[in-house]
C-alpha cells in the first residue's frame, strides 16, 4: 500500500501534538512524533524537510480544513453576513483541542525568520473563511477582504490565548467587537463612494486598482515543469 506525503505528514502531526505542550514545535518533538508514528526519521524528513516547522504548518492547515468542513455543515440560514463571518472565526477556534499547542505555534511563528510563514498561515485562514462563505470577488476586494480578516483573526487568537473566562465568553464578545469594527469600515467605504464630493478620488482609486485581479486557482498546463497529458483522438 502506497502512503502519500500528505498521509505521512498527517500521521506525524497527530503523533506530535501530545509532545508540543512540553517540547514545543522543535527537534525533540519531531523525533518523538516519528518514533510514535512508527515512521523512520529519513522518511519523516523526506515528508517534512523543515522538521517540526512543517508539522506546525500542517497542523494549522488541518485546522483550516476542519473549520471549512464544520462551516459547510453549519446552519447559517437567516444569519446576517457579519454573523456568518463571526461564526466562522468561532468554528476555527472550536476545532482546536489544546490551546497550548497553538500557543507554542504562536511562539514559533513570532520569531523574525518565521514571521513570513506565520503571516501566510493567517492569510490562509482568512482565505479559507471567505472561500467557504462563497466570496466571488475578482478584483482588489479579494485582497482587502482577506487582509482585513487576517488582522481580525490574528488579534482574536492572541486574545483567546489569554482568555480564562468560562466558555471563552470574553473571546465571543471580542469577536463581535472586531467584526463590528470591520463592518463599520465597510460602511465608511460605501459612504465615501456615495459622496459626490469624494467621487473623483474614488474614481481615481478605481482606475489605479483596475488591473489588480484575484489569483487564478485553476492549474495551468502550459508552464515549465508541468506535464501535459494529451488525449488520443
Amino acid at each position: 500500500m502506497t502512503v502519500s506525503v500528505d498521509q505521512v505528514t498527517q500521521h506525524l502531526v497527530a503523533a506530535a501534538v501530545p509532545h508540543v505542550p512540553f517540547d514545543g514545535w522543535g527537534v525533540e518533538t519531531f523525533k518523538a512524533a516519528a518514533s510514535d508514528a512508527g515512521i523512520g526519521l529519513d522518511a519523516a524528513r523526506a515528508a517534512c524537510p523543515r522538521g517540526a516547522t512543517d508539522l506546525a504548518i500542517a497542523y494549522h492547515q488541518m485546522g483550516d480544513a476542519a473549520m471549512a468542513k464544520a462551516l459547510a455543515e453549519a446552519d447559517l440560514a437567516g444569519m446576517r453576513f457579519r454573523d456568518k463571518v463571526a461564526e466562522a472565526v468561532r468554528l476555527r477556534l472550536s476545532v482546536i483541542d489544546d490551546k497550548e499547542v497553538v500557543r507554542r505555534g504562536s511562539t514559533l511563528f513570532a520569531l523574525p525568520h518565521m514571521a513570513p510563514d506565520g503571516a501566510k498561515l493567517i492569510w490562509g485562514t482568512a482565505d479559507a473563511i471567505w472561500t467557504a462563505l462563497g466570496d466571488t470577488s475578482e478584483d482588489v476586494n479579494w485582497y482587502t477582504k482577506r487582509a482585513t480578516l487576517s488582522a481580525v483573526y490574528g488579534s482574536v487568537v492572541l486574545f483567546w490565548l489569554g482568555d480564562e473566562t468560562d466558555g471563552h465568553h470574553a473571546t465571543d464578545a471580542f469577536i463581535d467587537r472586531r467584526i463590528d469594527n470591520v463592518m463599520q469600515f465597510e460602511r465608511v467605504k460605501s459612504a465615501t463612494r456615495d459622496n459626490p464630493a469624494l467621487r473623483p478620488l474614488t474614481t481615481l482609486m478605481d482606475r489605479l486598482t483596475a488591473g489588480i485581479k484575484a489569483p487564478q486557482t485553476a492549474t495551468r498546463d502550459d508552464l515549465p515543469g508541468v506535464w501535459r497529458t494529451h488525449k488520443s483522438s
